[in-house]
């Protein structure tokens, strides 16, 4: 059985280097960027099968990355969870209308982020 590959966009680097341990000691193929530029390009090259993805990010934010992923069509299945400090309804709407599969706010529980990983990756 191949290794599910999860794409994690975080620009804050402790953060990213906890949530690829998290996911590497649970079964994960996991590969880190620290901005939407570079995740598109890894979404692109890599076609991994579920992105966690931050808000917050350099350049491009998380929400037109995930708009971008949603109306390609190569991208638009894959399982985008946003995983972010903005608890405010609007960016949850927000994240909805850009097509966002799920939503989990900072400070996160870690059991929660993956069983939200699991309920997508079987």
């Amino acid at each position: 059985m191949t290794r599910k590959k999860i794409l994690i966009v975080e620009d804050e680097e402790s953060l990213l280097r906890l949530e690829s341990i998290l996911l590497t000691s649970k079964g994960y193929d996991v590969q880190g960027v620290p901005n939407g530029q570079a995740a598109l390009e890894a979404i692109a090259s890599e076609k991994p099968d579920l992105v966690l993805l931050d808000i917050m990010l350099p350049g491009i934010d998380g929400f037109e990355v995930c708009r971008q992923i949603k109306v390609t069509e190569e991208t638009c299945h894959i399982p985008v969870i946003m995983l972010t400090a903005k608890k405010c309804q609007d960016d949850f709407t927000r994240g909805q209308e850009v097509g966002a599969d799920w939503y989990i706010t900072k400070p996160f529980k870690s059991a929660m982020v993956i069983e939200t990983i699991q309920r997508f990756l079987p």
